[in-house]
């Protein structure tokens, strides 16, 4: 894969609705298009549009074993919701055993490195092998989400992980994912309503004030910029 790939699929998909530009892709790169889902909103669109419609893209979650358990409920209301199949991926035991018995359950409050040293451990690595053999990535990135994300297109190549990936609802608006949540009935995770806006790991995460940025509920102990687990990062 690469820009040209990227290129391409971006010709493709120009001026259709999502529903189409996923069948699209999935027709581009059978068996190959993959959607990582932390049951967030935007994420609950994507998959209401995937499940609804049949259409081939694989679907799978990160467990990372730090997960609220208001996530864990509307996992399950999406696969009672659906009666698909949503896959998950866990960290590797070794890795996680060996990081709590040398540094406790708690490291990384204590710097940036150590904090990207569990992200990577407990997502990174996991999402790694989820991508393995894929060519085609689909997120639920919004532009307005943070000042990072706001210079992402729709469709772009990821040099680091060699894949090309789509933002189907990059453009969409928090009210736009609202409404739409609520006039196809999707399942939401009712954190939502308590002021998280961005739902990750338990530690890791707080509600957000009226007015702070919408990235600033995650790892709100460190400065506020460029803040990314490495999933979405690019080195």
């Amino acid at each position: 894969m690469g820009i040209n790939e990227a290129q391409e699929i971006s010709s493709r998909i120009e001026g259709k609705s999502i529903r189409e530009s996923l069948m699209e892709i999935s027709k581009m790169y059978p068996g190959r298009v993959i959607f990582t889902t932390s049951f967030g909103i935007e994420d609950q669109v994507i998959t209401d549009i995937i499940l609804k419609n049949d259409i081939p893209v694989r679907i799978v979650t990160l467990d990372t074993g730090r997960l609220f358990e208001e996530t864990y409920k509307v996992f399950s209301n999406t696969l009672k919701k659906y009666n698909k199949k949503i896959e998950t991926f866990f960290p590797d035991r070794e890795d996680v055993e060996n990081l709590l018995a040398e540094k406790g359950p708690y490291s990384f409050y204590r710097s940036v490195e150590e904090r990207k040293e569990c992200c990577f451990i407990r997502k990174v690595k996991p999402l790694g092998r989820a991508l393995k053999g894929m060519n085609v990535w689909i997120t639920g990135i919004r532009a307005d989400q943070s000042s990072e994300r706001t210079v992402l297109t729709n469709v772009e190549y990821e040099s680091d992980k060699d894949i090309v990936k789509y933002h189907p609802v990059i453009d969409w608006t928090l009210k736009e994912i609202e409404d739409y949540l609520a006039e196809n009935h999707v399942p939401y995770n009712e954190l939502h309503e308590k002021g998280f806006v961005s739902i990750g790991c338990a530690p890791c995460t707080r509600a957000v004030k009226k007015g702070e940025d919408f990235r600033s509920g995650r790892w709100w102990w460190e400065d506020q910029s460029g803040k990314e687990c490495g999933l979405h990062e690019k080195r």
